[in-house]
């Protein structure tokens, strides 16, 4: 499977790497563009991110940045990796939704109010959600489906790891998504994907009252392997908000961290994930 490739992670890459070719070769965008025949909106939104550069753009930037050896190479490399759709387009998805930053992600830390994150999802309680908050035809939940048991799988893999570390509020344990029998599978699930050493589960008690994240679920993508920012993302009944800037991705960190702070540490919290289920 190709993980990385089409991503606006990587073409975020591409595109400093290319504004710092042509910083140190001395010219401006408005110097460049001209000399590759491109427009300079064309050239910024290249060096942002926005757009990939095909690969005879490359050469020709190469050419006028005087890059030689190993960086043409690995310019070209990387042109044709960021050119080439990642897998979550086969079922719909833009470059831009949650999925493809989560492909390219090292850690995800997750505050989960209502429902267990989709990562931990086993299929029935994920097709009970997905049928309940919107309409869909089998085909496209057979894709929704799909894409949550490949997202899944990077939780066991030894090529491409994700950790995940997750905070539940305790009401989540109760709330019988799909029925008594499907929370029952789920909370066993549960238990089985908190012993992998790429998971850390915590739960919230209700006891706790008020507390950081009373308002919304949260998660915050780390790309420490990559040296990109981390990107927060906030989970909305229509959709969701990704969070970049800065100082706002700082406070979603503090309310993760005051949040595992507040919560039942990981043996305790399973004890209490096993309690519910017993119960069932």
């Amino acid at each position: 499977m190709d993980n990385g490739s089409g991503s606006v992670v990587h073409r975020r890459i591409l595109g400093r790497r290319l504004k710092l070719l042509r910083e140190e070769f001395g010219l401006t965008l408005e110097e460049a563009a001209p000399k590759l025949d491109w427009s300079t909106s064309t050239l910024s939104r290249i060096e942002n991110g926005q757009q990939a550069p095909n690969v005879h753009g490359m050469r020709s930037m190469m050419d006028l940045y005087q890059v030689t050896g190993d960086g043409w190479e690995d310019l070209l490399r990387m042109t044709r990796e960021v050119r080439r759709k990642g897998w979550w387009r086969a079922y719909g998805l833009g470059d831009d939704a949650y999925v493809g930053f989560e492909a390219e992600a090292s850690r995800v830390q997750e505050f989960a109010l209502s429902f267990f994150p989709g990562l931990l999802q086993v299929p029935e309680y994920s097709r009970a959600l997905f049928t309940t908050a919107v309409e869909r035809t089998p085909e496209h939940l057979a894709d929704v489906m799909q894409v949550r048991a490949i997202r899944q799988r990077r939780l066991t893999s030894a090529e491409h790891p994700l950790e995940l570390v997750t905070v539940v509020d305790e009401s989540v344990l109760h709330r019988p998504i799909g029925g008594p029998a499907v929370l029952r599978e789920q909370l066993a699930h549960v238990v089985r994907a908190a012993a992998l050493p790429s998971v850390t589960l915590q739960v919230l008690p209700t006891a706790v009252g008020a507390h950081a994240g009373i308002a919304s679920p949260l998660a915050v993508l780390s790309f420490e392997h990559l040296g990109e920012p981390d990107i927060a993302y906030v989970e909305h009944t229509l959709g969701s908000l990704r969070v970049e800037k800065e100082s706002e991705v700082r406070r979603a960190r503090i309310v993760i961290d005051r949040l595992r702070s507040a919560a039942l540490g990981p043996e305790e919290s399973l004890a209490l994930v096993r309690e519910v289920a017993a119960q069932l």
